[in-house]
């Protein structure tokens, strides 16, 4: 069985807390603190009851190796800030002196450590790594989402050194929204798929065919089905390997006379920077000298009138280069649609990654039911696949 933090008496011990402070840096600072942030009611809930915290996280992929701008230094320094309390930190996350530190903490205490990919042992899931991280805590709780489908050492090899264990608010939030909403979605429900990648959504795309009421493509994906359509999509980006997977899955909609939803204009130009040359045009109007890089004004009107008539919406990936002003219309229009579906009832889950980037970019977190930390461990479980460290949790 799955515990949650609520389970346990907190009260004198030390809480070891797998964290996901995988947060982007700029000259030695943290840019969106939104993961840390995520954190905080586990890690204040911890203090509160008279515990002590240790806290574990990766940054990047420095593959063994130290490289010192992954450094976890500048996010304990945001983590300070935030929770207004000084931090302790180790330059070893398996060190003598760390299990020092730790073993020395006081109630109302913080420790973190350092980013555990610095040791290939953490992504090896190797058991002597796991069992010293493990000498960290006397309770194990796993609060980092966004590494849920990742069989590492610090979220499902420590577990098994643990008596005590289960996950913190963030990661039961998570389950709650992707898991337990889904299962039974109020009707209809919609989703709405963005991005570049065909690929890294068909067991979403083939769950949801039979699940959802409705299917919308956005992004560049959108260009390799239509494609697929016999429709010429003129320079726009096709995944040519992905031809024949978006035909099967066209026709399996319509054997199932379920509707995909695809774009019927786009903003595009020669290339991403020739600004000057941008223009809004048909589906079936793009030049060979041209790209779609933005769902158009007709396709935003029309996936607004479904979208408001839905009642659960599942959103993962942009729809288009939301990163460039120029072509972040689409992106930003859906949004401001999917807050007012909220406004009126809705219950809207926006999946993490690049989609939880664009909401954030636009202020607009607050105002929808529930923001992924995860990109694959959100795909994963919406996909309907189990999650390692969940079920490292309930042996």
């Amino acid at each position: 069985m799955l515990k949650t933090i609520s389970n346990f008496d907190l009260k004198g011990k030390r809480i070891l807390i797998r964290v996901d402070f995988n947060v982007p840096l700029s000259n030695g600072l943290v840019t969106d603190d939104f993961r840390i942030r995520m954190a905080l009611p586990t890690i204040n809930h911890c203090l509160e009851s008279g515990a002590s915290v240790v806290l574990m996280s990766h940054l990047g992929r420095p593959k063994g190796q130290i490289v010192p701008d992954l450094s976890l230094i500048p996010v304990g320094e945001k983590l300070a800030e935030l929770i207004e309390l000084p931090i302790k930190f180790s330059d070893d996350c398996i060190s003598e002196d760390a299990r020092d530190v730790s073993l020395g903490l006081r109630p109302g205490e913080i420790h973190l450590l350092e980013n555990l990919r610095y040791h290939n042992e953490e992504t090896d899931n190797d058991p002597r790594f796991s069992e010293l991280l493990a000498k960290h805590g006397e309770i194990f709780i796993n609060d980092a989402f966004g590494t849920a489908h990742r069989p590492h050492a610090s979220n499902v090899g420590v577990s098994r050194y643990f008596l005590h264990k289960g996950i913190g608010f963030l990661f039961e939030k998570e389950l709650q929204y992707l898991g337990t909403v889904i299962k039974k979605p109020k009707r209809p429900m919609t989703l709405v798929l963005g991005g570049a990648k065909i690929g890294t959504k068909l067991e979403l795309i083939n769950k949801f065919i039979d699940e959802a009421d409705a299917i919308i493509i956005g992004g560049g994906m959108a260009f390799t089905f239509l494609k697929a359509k016999g429709i010429n999509v003129g320079g726009s980006l096709v995944d040519e390997s992905m031809l024949k997977t978006a035909s099967e899955i066209i026709e399996k909609s319509r054997k199932v006379n379920k509707r995909l939803h695809f774009p019927v204009d786009v903003v595009a130009a020669k290339s991403i920077d020739d600004i000057k040359s941008i223009k809004e045009l048909k589906i079936d109007k793009i030049p060979n000298t041209m790209s779609g890089f933005d769902i158009g004004p007709a396709t935003i009107e029309r996936y607004s009138k479904l979208l408001l008539s839905s009642k659960t919406i599942i959103w993962n990936g942009p729809m288009g280069v939301f990163e460039k002003p120029e072509f972040d219309n689409g992106t930003l229009k859906i949004a401001k649609i999917m807050t007012k579906a909220k406004e009126e009832g809705s219950v809207v889950i926006v999946g993490g990654g690049d989609t939880a980037a664009a909401v954030k970019s636009y202020n607009l977190i607050d105002e929808m039911s529930h923001v992924s930390t995860g990109g694959g461990a959100s795909l994963e479980l919406l996909s309907g696949n189990r999650l390692p460290s969940v079920e490292a949790l309930e042996g």
